[in-house]
């Protein structure tokens, strides 16, 4: 019965240290077939032999340390759906930081004065947030071809395709940059992990794309390149936010300085810094 195929799923992910088992059983056992509504109001209902071998497979996977996000194909962000899955970066509650900044820089400006450009969009998570919550004109710029599909269909899962250009560029490309415009708010998650680690990695995280991982043998590389790059696309009192790994706030700050944009950093939830910004002058 349902009831049984719950326990033993959370009983296997919780011996395998997975926290939150609880969820992530009922996440697993709707991807089977079982809404969590079910689970709740029909407990000791049987489960159909294919759904028993769906769950089970599924769980298989997870114990593996496949992401959960990959399994379900879908994830929420700032309270809108993702498609997400092998070959671009799943979306987090860290990058939230990011986004809640952003929008309340573009919601105190006016219409005319929200031209964003979302660089290494990945799957679109924070530019189409912008768009959806701010009316942001934005141009999401991504280089992996597996991750600007997952653009792709995000911008059009969300409603955004009339507010949202998806661009697939490499945006350490200075020619290709100018090429695009320039900004009032330039954000960015950019690949930012260090050799250590890269060396660390928890098992669920070495199933995401190297690419939107590897920041340097210091994790900087990108906010180094990238600032000199686009700080020139930036208008005259327009906004340049990053997220930033654990520890990285001092060398993000003195990159942005050495791009005459003085910088301020703000702590997410954890007191964690995750987010450097500055504004041209």
């Amino acid at each position: 019965m349902i009831r049984e195929l719950l326990g033993r799923t959370v009983c296997a992910l919780a011996d395998n240290g997975v926290e939150n088992a609880r969820f992530e059983a009922e996440q697993i056992l709707g991807k089977a077939g079982i809404p969590r509504m079910k689970l709740l109001t029909e407990p000791r209902e049987s489960v159909a032999d294919d759904t028993e071998r769906a769950a089970a497979e599924l769980l298989r996977r997870r114990l593996t340390g496949y992401p959960l996000q990959y399994l379900l194909g879908e994830w929420e962000f700032f309270g809108l759906p993702f498609e997400v899955g092998e070959g671009v970066l799943i979306p987090r509650q860290d990058t939230e930081t990011l986004a809640e900044l952003a929008r309340d820089i573009l919601l105190g400006r006016g219409r005319d004065e929200r031209r964003t450009a979302d660089l290494c969009a990945g799957s679109g998570c924070i530019g189409i947030t912008l768009a959806k919550l701010c009316g942001a004109e934005v141009t999401a710029v991504e280089l992996s071809e597996a991750a600007f599909g997952y653009l792709e269909r995000n911008i059009a899962l969300n409603g955004t395709a009339e507010s949202v250009r998806a661009v697939r560029g490499d945006v350490l490309d200075g020619g290709a940059a100018e090429k695009l415009g320039e900004y009032d708010l330039i954000v960015s998650n950019p690949p930012y992990l260090n050799d250590t680690d890269m060396k660390n990695l928890q098992a669920e995280v070495t199933y995401e794309p190297e690419m939107a991982l590897y920041g340097g043998s210091d994790g900087l590389d990108f906010y180094r390149k990238m600032l000199a790059v686009w700080t020139k696309r930036l208008k005259d009192n327009g906004v340049f936010a990053v997220e930033i790994g654990a520890g990285q706030e001092r060398g993000v700050t003195e990159i942005f300085a050495e791009n005459a944009l003085s910088a301020e950093c703000i702590k997410d939830t954890r007191g964690i810094y995750r987010v450097v910004y500055g504004v041209k002058k």
